[in-house]
C-alpha cells in the first residue's frame, strides 16, 4: 500500500491494526466496490486526482476511501466525531488516505478538519449533508476554483444543494447520488430500516414485540424503519406531513396519527424526516414514562436535545449511549445516541452489501464528474442510468442471480409508438 506524505489527524495511530482488520472484512463482502476498483485502475480515470470525502469513519466508508487510493486518486477524508471509530481513521492513514477525524472532537474542530480537506483543493467532492459544498460556496470560496463538482450521500444534503440551485448560488455541477435507484430503494429502505433498530436494541437490550412504536416521516428511511419494525412485532404508528405519504402509510396498514396524539401510546419513538423539531418538546411531554428517542434522520436536531437537557429536572447516563431525562410531570425518557443519527452514534450503519452499492454509486459518479464534469451545467443532476444499471448488475453476477432481457422485437415495439396501435 502506498503511503501519503502529508499529515492525518487521529487519535490513536496505535490502534491501526484493529481497524485495518475491521477494514479487510468489510471489503469481503463488498464485491461491486471491488469490480469498481478494477475497472478505474484499468482506465486511469481516478489516477492522481484529489478527491475530498466527508463520511462517517467506519469500516464501509473506510473501505470506499481506500479502494480510491488504490486506484491512484489522492484522498483526503474527514468526519464529524460522534460517527468516527478512532481504529478505523488510524487504519486509513496508514494506507493512503488523508484523514482528519477524532472520536472526541468539538464541532469547532470537526469544522477545522473539514478546511483541512478543502485546504488540499479537491477536484471532486464526496459529501454528506452538502457540508463541503456549503463551506466551498461560503467561507472557502477559494476551493471553487478547483472543484469541478461533488456527489452528495442524503437526502437532507440533496435538499439543500437544490435549495442553493434554486437560489442561483449553486456555482458547480453536483450530482444527487442518493437519488440513485441503487442508493434509495436499498440504503435508505433496507440499510436503515435494519441499522437503525439494531444500535436500539443492542443499546438497551429490550424487546421490541408488542410495544408501540412511533415513526416520525415516511420517506424511504421511515417505510424501511415501519417494515422491520412490525416484521419483529411492533405496533407501528406513522406521523407524516405530506398527504399522500400519509395515505401510503395507511394503505401499508400502519396507524396515521399526528406527532402529538401517537405519543401519548408510544413507547418507542424513531424521527426519519431530514428537518428539525420533527419531535416538538410538548409530544415528549405526553410520552409514557419510560419512552424511548432516537433519531434516524440526517438532522441532528429532528428533536431539540439541547432544551430537553435544560427543560429535565434531572439526566443521568442509564447504560453506554443511553441517557436517561427526568421530566417536570415525573416521567422519564431516554435518549440514545445522544440526538445524533442513531445507526452510527449508537451502532455500526448499514449493512456492508448494502454499502456496497451505495459507495459503488458515489465512485462512479465521482468518475462521472471527473470525465464529465466541465461540460455539465452547475445544477444537481440525477446520477446516469448507467451507473445503476452497471451497479445492479455486478450485484446481480456476485449473487449468483440471473435475470432475462427484452427480445428485440420488444425493445422495437417499446420505442415505436405506431406499434402500440
Amino acid at each position: 500500500m502506498r503511503r501519503h506524505s502529508l499529515r492525518s489527524v487521529v487519535k490513536d495511530p496505535h490502534l491501526a491494526p484493529g481497524g485495518g482488520r475491521k477494514l479487510d472484512l468489510a471489503g469481503t463482502w463488498a464485491p461491486v466496490l471491488n469490480r469498481v476498483r478494477e475497472r478505474l485502475l484499468a482506465e486511469g480515470s481516478v489516477r492522481d486526482r484529489r478527491v475530498g470525502i466527508i463520511l462517517p469513519v467506519e469500516p464501509k466508508t473506510a473501505y470506499l476511501a481506500v479502494m480510491l487510493a488504490e486506484a491512484g486518486a489522492q484522498v483526503a477524508l474527514a468526519a464529524p466525531g460522534a460517527l468516527t471509530q478512532d481504529d478505523v481513521a488510524a487504519a486509513l492513514a496508514e494506507r493512503g488516505v488523508q484523514v482528519f477525524a477524532r472520536s472526541d472532537s468539538t464541532p469547532e474542530r470537526e469544522l477545522e478538519f473539514y478546511s483541512e480537506v478543502l485546504d488540499r483543493r479537491p477536484e471532486v467532492v464526496i459529501d454528506d449533508r452538502a457540508a463541503l459544498i456549503r463551506m466551498a460556496h461560503t467561507t472557502h470560496p477559494q476551493a471553487l476554483q478547483d472543484l469541478i463538482g461533488a456527489s452528495e450521500e442524503t437526502t437532507t444534503g440533496v435538499v439543500t444543494l437544490r435549495a442553493m440551485a434554486g437560489a442561483g448560488a449553486l456555482r458547480i455541477p453536483c450530482i444527487a447520488a442518493n437519488d440513485a435507484r441503487c442508493k434509495h430503494l436499498f440504503d435508505n429502505r433496507y440499510g436503515t430500516g435494519q441499522s437503525t433498530i439494531t444500535a436500539v436494541l443492542d443499546s438497551t437490550n429490550l424487546l421490541l414485540a408488542g410495544k408501540v412504536l412511533l415513526v416520525i416521516g415516511y420517506s424511504w428511511v421511515g417505510k424501511g424503519i415501519a417494515a422491520r419494525a412490525r416484521g419483529m412485532g411492533a405496533k407501528v404508528t406513522v406521523s407524516e406531513v405530506d398527504p399522500i405519504a400519509a395515505l401510503e402509510a395507511f394503505h401499508d396498514g400502519f396507524r396515521v396519527e399526528p406527532v402529538i396524539k401517537a405519543c401519548e401510546t408510544a413507547e418507542i419513538v424513531m424521527t426519519a424526516t431530514g428537518v428539525p423539531n420533527a419531535l416538538p418538546p410538548d409530544a415528549i411531554d405526553r410520552l409514557p414514562d419510560g419512552a424511548l428517542l432516537a433519531n434516524a434522520g440526517a438532522v441532528d436536531d429532528e428533536f431539540d436535545l439541547r432544551r430537553l437537557r435544560e427543560r429535565a429536572q434531572g439526566a443521568r447516563l442509564a447504560r453506554r449511549n443511553v441517557e436517561e431525562f427526568r421530566l417536570a410531570n415525573g416521567r422519564s425518557v431516554f435518549v440514545i445516541g445522544d440526538g445524533k443519527v442513531v445507526n452510527l452514534s449508537a451502532g455500526e450503519g448499514h449493512p456492508v452489501e448494502i454499502m456496497d452499492l451505495t459507495f459503488s454509486v458515489q465512485a462512479l459518479s465521482a468518475r462521472h464528474l471527473l470525465l464529465h464534469g466541465s461540460e455539465m451545467d452547475s445544477a444537481v443532476h440525477l446520477p446516469p442510468p448507467e451507473i445503476d444499471q452497471w451497479v445492479a448488475r455486478q450485484k446481480l453476477q456476485s449473487l449468483g442471480v440471473s435475470i432475462d432481457h427484452l427480445t428485440p422485437e420488444q425493445e422495437r415495439y417499446s420505442s415505436n409508438w405506431e406499434a402500440h396501435a
